[in-house]
């Protein structure tokens, strides 16, 4: 009996210590909230919860991975419109595919003349709403400018400056474009110009993401260093995705135009 009484005579200090190890994880109620922490008061968990994650996202060294942000658009709308963001990066990104498909192609066709523009008297247009585009021959491309004779000269010149290594003849109302044959330097001048178009599109992106994290500083003595810092990470990783895509793109055109 006595052997037994000592036996038991430490589990109180050891259900003690137990029940302490259970609860010191639990966050404790901020000082001045109005409710016990397990009985509602949500908002605070959330605010600790996401104090503790920022905490250990910023405690990690240089060179280390970090868990992507993922911020939804409805919960910061009165600081940035992130879906805007998006919708900006996307353009640049839309605008460097219609860059590359229109000016950088070693495909020679009536096609690629649609959309040279054309500085007239009147303002710009594209070349396909002045003149009827049609192709004599692989070797030739005929632009009948007869309905805007005026317009001649002009648009020889938009075709003649289009980067397209295209050397326009005129003849009356008529331009004539001969096709030249398909150079390894030529070839490997499109590869150039496609890396300059993407380096102009990362600029665009640059200041689309600028624009965004300026919004949002605006709001830093409104809301928590947390959120500013999330929202920065976010509209970062944004841009990294999109300069991640144009990359892709840039490598697409360039393996296609060096064959």
């Amino acid at each position: 009996m006595a052997l037994a009484l000592r036996c038991l005579r430490p589990l109180p200090s050891l259900l003690h210590r137990s029940s302490f190890a259970m609860t010191r994880g639990l966050p404790r109620a901020p000082r001045g909230c109005p409710a016990p922490l397990l009985e509602g008061c949500r908002q605070c968990v959330q605010q600790m919860l996401l104090s503790r994650q920022l905490a250990t996202k910023k405690a990690k060294g240089k060179g280390q991975s970090q868990a992507k942000v993922n911020i939804s658009a409805a919960l910061v709308e009165d600081i940035i419109n992130l879906e805007e963001t998006s919708e900006d990066m996307q353009a640049v990104i839309e605008a460097l595919k219609a860059d590359f498909s229109r000016n950088l192609t070693v495909r020679t066709s009536p096609g690629a003349l649609d959309h040279i523009t054309v500085m007239t008297k009147d303002g710009k247009f594209p070349l396909n709403q002045l003149g009827q585009i049609s192709q004599k021959s692989p070797q030739l491309m005929i632009v009948n400018m007869t309905s805007f004779p005026e317009s001649t000269a002009a648009a020889a010149k938009a075709i003649r400056e289009s980067g397209m290594n295209l050397n326009p003849e005129v003849d009356g109302t008529t331009i004539r474009v001969p096709v030249p044959k398909v150079t390894r330097e030529h070839r490997e001048s499109l590869a150039k110009l496609a890396k300059q178009s993407t380096n102009k599109s990362k600029e665009a992106l640059r200041k689309v993401r600028s624009k965004s994290i300026t919004q949002v500083k605006k709001f830093k003595n409104k809301v928590s260093e947390d959120t500013i810092w999330m929202l920065e990470k976010q509209i970062q990783q944004m841009a990294d995705e999109a300069a991640t895509e144009m990359d892709k793109l840039l490598a697409a055109k360039t393996k296609e135009l060096l064959g």
